[in-house]
């Protein structure tokens, strides 16, 4: 019998870090304010048994505002800090296109967590789509996984909602 893994998809902007304000995108590693708690909730998860997986829609790409490169330097720091924090990301999942490009990878679709899936051998029904937006939730329960939404606000299409991956992870690992 095979036993699947189960894994937290972690959005970026809004989950880990500041989002940018709108119609700009964190373009560098100075921009890059990572939120209070967010590296020992990671760190928390991983001591746990979960992988964390990082799932972003990156269209500052598609649309010239932001290098390819300049996102990969960002998520090679991001996860040099992760890993000084004790945790740990498995694997970063990127979607550089834009709304109009018909890719399956841009949340809503499902395509990031279902590549991950497939690549990683993880049961998605026991994993995990954590959030600020509805195309997170739209994405997470498209790929069959559980979903939380953070931040304010009513968000009926979540499972559950914190007001921080903190807050998250502590709700969650009282429960398992």
């Amino acid at each position: 019998m095979n036993h699947l893994a189960r894994a937290i998809f972690l959005d970026r902007d809004g989950v880990l870090n500041r989002k940018a304000p709108d119609g700009s995108y964190v373009a560098s590693i100075g921009e890059l304010e990572l939120l209070p708690g967010s590296l020992d909730a990671i760190a928390k998860l991983c001591r746990n048994g979960w992988q964390v997986f990082l799932v972003t829609n990156q269209r500052g790409i598609a649309r010239g505002m932001v290098s390819a490169e300049a996102v990969e330097q960002i998520h090679e720091w991001l996860l040099g800090q992760v890993n000084n924090a004790g945790g740990a990301i498995a694997q970063v999942y990127v979607c550089p296109h834009d709304d109009s490009d018909s890719c399956d990878c841009r949340k809503p679709k499902p395509g990031m967590l279902l590549r991950a899936a497939h690549e990683h051998a993880l049961d998605l029904a026991q994993s995990w789509m954590v959030g600020d937006s509805i195309s997170d939730m739209q994405a997470g329960r498209a790929a069959g996984c559980k979903t939380a939404y953070l931040g304010e606000g009513n968000c009926e299409i979540a499972d559950v909602q914190a007001p921080s991956l903190q807050v998250f992870v502590e709700q969650l690992l009282s429960q398992t």
